[in-house]
């Protein structure tokens, strides 16, 4: 058998492979659509849970996940990035580089559930946050970390380097050229690593799960340590261990398309930043 036939082989299992999840993804968003759609209303959006989480809406749990999204990303985004910074055009290739960023890839290989375990016992135990918006996002913010360090980092490196050289030619300083010149054509990709983190975040059971998620919360929280409902962990409550699961059902449909709906558009706007790069 030929060279070229073997590649040829390859590349259709391949391509047969990405098919497959192509078909079982877009199944999943049509599945969930078609089973969404009948309870979805401006009254499902806006209400309260009612009944044991029969009845009523998602609102609470709406606002829960977009607080968390919002003050994970406030916490982590502005550490990752000038640490990507630092990484990139700082630090020496040397012992200290190569440990932080073996330890890097390291934590964004761990499972999150270790993550929410850790914010248990760190956050809500050790330092006495209790259950709070303030323990679950200081927990989300250290698990998407790894990743917009990452992403940072490879964006600024892909900059080629005669546009530093030209910009301290121009007597630009080192902090002159990263402001003003590498972080701007590097922001595209940049973009691409966080909104990919806010999709992350949004959809986090387990990492929430221990340090911030409620039960049942028919309210809108009040400041940083109260706790909150999200849209994973209420899908996942009336879904498997609600009062009624089969009165629920309707909800957790209608929660399921509109959790969907969200990872969705994280996972396109990542892409759209990623292909204007």
């Amino acid at each position: 058998m030929s060279k070229k036939t073997n590649q040829n082989i390859v590349f259709g299992i391949f391509a047969a492979i990405t098919a497959l999840v192509s078909i079982i993804s877009i199944g999943i968003v049509f599945y969930v659509a078609y089973h969404g759609l009948g309870i979805m209303s401006w009254h499902f959006l806006t209400d309260i849970p009612r009944e044991g989480m029969t009845k009523g809406g998602i609102f609470p749990a709406i606002v829960g996940t977009l607080v968390l999204i919002l003050v994970s990303a406030v916490l982590a985004f502005p550490v990752g990035i000038f640490a990507g910074i630092f990484m990139n055009e700082y630090a020496r290739d040397n012992w200290f580089k190569k440990f932080v960023r073996l330890m890097t890839n390291n934590l964004a290989g761990v499972p999150s559930i270790v993550f929410g375990l850790f914010g248990m016992a760190f956050f809500v135990n050790g330092i006495g946050f209790g259950v709070s918006i303030i323990s679950g996002c200081l927990t989300l913010g250290i698990l998407v970390l790894p990743i917009v360090i990452r992403t940072t980092e490879e964006s600024l490196k892909f900059i080629k380097p005669e546009y530093r050289l030209a910009s301290y030619a121009m007597g630009a300083t080192k902090w002159q050229t990263i402001r003003r010149v590498i972080l701007p054509m590097a922001l595209p990709s940049i973009i691409t690593g966080l909104i990919l983190s806010i999709g992350r975040i949004a959809g986090e059971t387990a990492a929430i799960l221990f340090t911030v998620a409620a039960y049942y919360l028919p309210r809108l929280p009040q400041s940083v340590f109260d706790e909150v409902m999200a849209l994973p962990y209420h899908l996942y409550v009336i879904a498997t261990s609600g009062t009624d699961i089969e009165a629920s059902r309707p909800a957790a449909d209608g929660t399921a398309l509109v959790f969907t709906c969200d990872c969705v558009v994280a996972q396109s706007g990542g892409q759209l930043c990623k292909n204007a790069a």
